[in-house]
């Protein structure tokens, strides 16, 4: 357990280093099918929570727009229409300074989930927007997002992170 403490701890530290990885703005990427396009300011968000993933060997940043952090502070479901969250990921990789540790290596993607009922209504209110290498995704890969968000956390406004206070 606390190894995973460390690890996030130094997560967190080093985030703010590696966001730069990523599109500052929409103007730099076009939209992902279905519209979503990165939203301006979004370095400058709050963390919802840091993630980890064995399977893909990453770890990740989960950020929250104000309408998204007011929510998830009240413990509001659903989330209201303009709630936007975004996730990080990067490869991890062992830091140099610390053992047992790993930081963010090289960026792998970064998604948004954007909430408008009305216009996303098919897919529980949420459009999906997956950002790799600066450009979006493919239509097929933007197929995986929601059948996985309805399967497995339709009981929290199909969304997986939860707000680590």
């Amino acid at each position: 357990m606390r190894n995973i403490a460390t690890a996030v701890v130094a997560l967190l530290a080093s985030a703010g280093l590696f966001l730069s990885s990523f599109p500052a703005t929409a103007a730099e990427v076009a939209a992902a099918p279905g519209g979503v396009t990165i939203p301006k300011g979004y370095r400058n968000w709050q963390v919802v929570a840091p993630s980890q993933r064995d399977d893909k060997d990453e770890i990740r940043v989960i950020l929250g727009n104000n309408i998204a952090m007011k929510a998830f502070r009240a413990k509001k479901l659903p989330f209201p229409d303009g709630a936007i969250l975004a996730k990080l990921a990067w490869k991890r990789a062992k830091s140099a300074e610390f053992n047992d540790t790993f930081v963010p290596g090289e960026p792998q993607r970064l998604e948004f989930m954007v909430k408008n009922a009305k216009k996303y209504a098919a897919t529980g209110g949420w459009g999906f927007g997956r950002f790799v290498n600066g450009k979006p995704a493919d239509e097929m890969q933007h197929g995986t997002c929601w059948p996985c968000h309805e399967a497995n956390v339709k009981g929290n406004d199909f969304v997986f992170t939860r707000y680590a206070p």
